[in-house]
């Protein structure tokens, strides 16, 4: 079989090699095998690489955080599923591959008849998204919230999100392309990025006090979504895009008592009961079966090209993600 593997970590498309490796063979006892029909490259999967994520994998590995695969074998003692379902990979099994094994117990069966690559991007995205509005500050119907790199893909989603919950949505953007798409997708208010943010912010949506910024880009990017916040506001940042630390000064910390917090899912998987799990994942499988939710996917690769997909999703100005299909 195929799969992606790197002895090193440092830049993405010279680390990463699509390499043979041994069939997994029959299902042990409690286990699945699974061929892996779609997989995303994630931000999370570039920092793997580059040896900058908060948990590194023992090396070599193979990265890859989500997918969705098909069941070609069940081992003893596993009865939720069986040859030909459709199931939901394990989160961080290293999913960049043709074919895997895994624990069923980790596997969660999915319905037919819903874009297979739509749910390949289920596990990671979508529940950050959601999470963020849900978990992070109450919120109730007409309340505002910011995020910057709202055209990422947890921006995208949570700008739909939102609206489904009946919040506005303020998004700020790196550039004046980004409006109308954006604008489109369901945004209240669009504004590229710069030193006069909050000012512009408080015009375009007459002075609303926005307790919640959304961050997933760090360095100046949180101070200026803190300055843009209500007094008491909450910053909750989720991701380092610019590689710098969140930057939120004294006068917005002590004297406008905004509270800058962040926020890694894997935490939420670890505390989360089984019952919260099931919930937050049906109520976004349903969203996305009726077309509530949908991710833009600007092209898919083959293993084999993994250093030209890789390279792709590094360019900062795509337009969707970028999928494997190791199995075509």
């Amino acid at each position: 079989m195929k799969a992606v593997q790197f002895k090193s970590f440092g830049l993405p498309p010279t680390v990463a090699e699509c390499i043979d490796l041994p069939e997994p063979g029959k299902a042990a006892a409690g286990h699945a095998v699974i061929d892996v029909l779609a997989t995303p490259i994630n931000p999370s999967d570039i920092m793997t690489l580059l040896g900058m994520y908060g948990t590194l994998p023992k090396l070599p590995a193979t990265p890859g955080n989500e997918g969705i695969g098909r069941v070609v074998d069940v081992g003893e003692g596993v009865e939720h599923l069986k040859v030909g379902d459709l199931t939901l990979l394990p989160v961080g099994a290293g999913t960049w591959t043709t074919r895997m094994a895994a624990p069923a117990a980790k596997l969660v069966p999915m319905p037919e008849g819903i874009d297979p690559q739509q749910l390949a991007m289920l596990a990671i995205n979508p529940p950050t998204a959601l999470l963020l509005l849900r978990d992070v500050v109450e919120l109730k119907e007409g309340d505002w919230v910011m995020q910057n790199a709202a055209n990422s893909a947890v921006g995208s989603y949570l700008i739909k999100l939102a609206k489904f919950r009946g919040l506005k949505t303020v998004n700020v953007v790196r550039r004046e392309s980004l409006i109308e798409p954006l604008t489109k997708l369901g945004a209240d208010v669009v504004v590229v990025d710069g030193h006069d943010l909050a000012k512009r912010v408080s015009q375009a949506t007459g002075g609303a006090k926005i307790r919640l910024g959304i961050d997933a880009i760090g360095g100046e990017s949180s101070q200026r979504l803190a300055q843009s916040l209500a007094h008491g506001g909450t910053v909750c940042n989720y991701g380092a895009m610019s590689g710098e630390a969140c930057r939120v000064g004294p006068q917005d910390l002590i004297f406008r008592n905004i509270t800058l917090r962040g926020f890694w899912l894997a935490h939420w998987f670890a505390r989360a009961t089984p019952t919260d799990q099931m919930t937050v994942f049906g109520q976004l499988i349903s969203m996305i079966a009726d077309g509530t939710l949908k991710a833009e996917i600007e092209a898919t690769y083959p293993l084999e090209k993994i250093k030209d997909a890789l390279t792709h999703a590094m360019q900062p100005e795509r337009s969707g993600k970028i999928l494997l299909t190791p199995n075509g």
